[in-house]
């Protein structure tokens, strides 16, 4: 028997404490803003503004709880403080052996013209270029299940004032990064970051990185000048190894490891490992890790296999939560839309590091009622049980945030201490 009463309880006093955490330095309205905000978005699952305000089942009208919610939505200006302490959070899921993977993405509105400062995008779904908003993202893998919480988000437009280039805002990516995580924590892109200023900016910090290399990079082997792609197909491969495809088919991968020097930067010492079978093409990746243990190349060729998992966190976004369907205007609004679909996404991701420990997290599991064997990337998953569990609630959240929570508490037969995430 589910007591969805006392999970219920127990789901939206561990939402109040994330809450807290992340709200450090921040008044009283904002924390009540950003608590009412991450609960409706759980619950509602989707990112439109009425459906948040009717899951907060407030006593005011609907009207006037959407009007309160989109002005606080425009006018929240504490957003890198309330990121900081997000950060500062999510550390506790975070060891040096985290990877650190960038990409970006696209917002696409082609039925949007008049949104302020809407750019043209590639629209990844139809191949066509549509109006939209390009995305920057960085999400960090946790250590035990590899589950992608996102560390960085950034809404742009290349028609908004005082923009300059997509390199910037990569650059300014990897520049918050140095700042909160260490520079061992591999930094893995995709080969359309292959480009002479992020070499340059990763070798000149000393941080460690795999990144997809394009087929018309020229490289420095054994003193000479050579076509990357023509160095890889005449490596001999050393090592094999089986990787799963997502079509649930196994490809047997044989893979190589050539020491290189980039013509920009001949005093560097790079490697570029090549992995033959996941296509027609081989896999060709450059990187400045370094280690007397020959199986490096196999380390490396499943880093860069694991960059799949942000391609999962924004689908996860895009279908969960509708994101592309949001319906506010102003391009400060939608940032900080996106900061806070973003966070609710982190504290589900935090739950999922021990969907195999708590019992709570296993009941979520056993609540969304799976057709088939829950997946390894169990978002989807819990994301269904917290709507499932909160759906039978009548109670608004605002009630517990009116007064605080007594400094006692009876013993439940759940954990409600993992909803605090540490």
């Amino acid at each position: 028997m589910t007591h969805y009463s006392m999970m219920n309880s127990n789901i939206k006093r561990g939402i109040i404490r994330f809450s807290e955490k992340i709200c450090e330095g921040l008044n009283r309205p904002s924390f009540k803003f950003i608590t009412q905000m991450i609960y409706g978005l759980l619950n509602a699952q989707s990112c439109h503004i009425s459906e948040v305000a009717r899951k907060l089942n407030e006593k005011t009208s609907l009207k006037k709880t959407i009007e309160r919610l989109c002005r606080n939505l425009k006018d929240f200006a504490e957003q890198e403080q309330l990121f900081a302490n997000y950060i500062k959070k999510v550390k506790g899921c975070i060891s040096e052996r985290t990877i650190l993977i960038i990409d970006g993405s696209d917002i696409a509105k082609p039925c949007s013209p008049k949104m302020e400062h809407i750019g043209s995008v590639l629209d990844g779904s139809s191949g066509k270029y549509a109006d939209g908003y390009q995305t920057l993202g960085v999400t960090a893998l946790t250590p035990e299940r590899k589950m992608p919480i996102c560390v960085y988000t950034r809404v742009y437009s290349d028609t908004e004032p005082g923009f300059k280039s997509e390199n910037i805002e990569v650059l300014n990516a990897l520049d918050f990064l140095s700042l909160h995580f260490k520079k061992n924590n591999i930094r893995a892109l995709d080969r359309g970051y292959d480009s002479k200023i992020y070499y340059e900016r990763l070798m000149g910090e000393k941080e460690s990185f795999v990144i997809r290399a394009k087929k018309n990079r020229i490289v420095l082997h054994q003193g000479k000048r050579v076509n990357i792609y023509d160095l890889a197909e005449g490596t001999k491969s050393k090592f094999s190894l089986k990787i799963r495809r997502r079509a649930g088919k196994v490809a047997d991968c044989k893979i190589s490891i050539v020491p290189i020097r980039l013509p920009f930067a001949p005093e560097q010492e790079l490697n570029l490992v090549v992995c033959k079978g996941i296509g027609k093409e081989p896999l060709m990746l450059i990187t400045n890790l370094k280690s007397n243990d020959e199986r490096l190349s196999l380390t490396i060729t499943k880093v860069y296999l694991l960059r799949w998992k942000i391609e999962e966190f924004y689908g996860f976004k895009k279908q969960q939560f509708d994101f592309e369907d949001f319906r506010v205007r102003s391009l400060a609004t939608i940032r900080n839309l996106d900061m806070l679909v973003t966070i609710a996404i982190g504290y589900i991701g935090l739950i999922s590091e021990k969907a195999d420990e708590r019992r709570i997290v296993m009941e979520l599991i056993e609540i969304s009622k799976r057709i088939y064997e829950t997946p390894k990337f169990v978002f989807y998953a819990i994301a269904d049980g917290l709507y499932n569990v909160m759906a039978k609630s009548s109670r608004s959240i605002s009630d517990m945030l009116r007064k605080k929570p007594p400094s006692f508490q009876l013993s439940l037969p759940y954990d409600m201490g993992f909803y605090c995430v540490g």
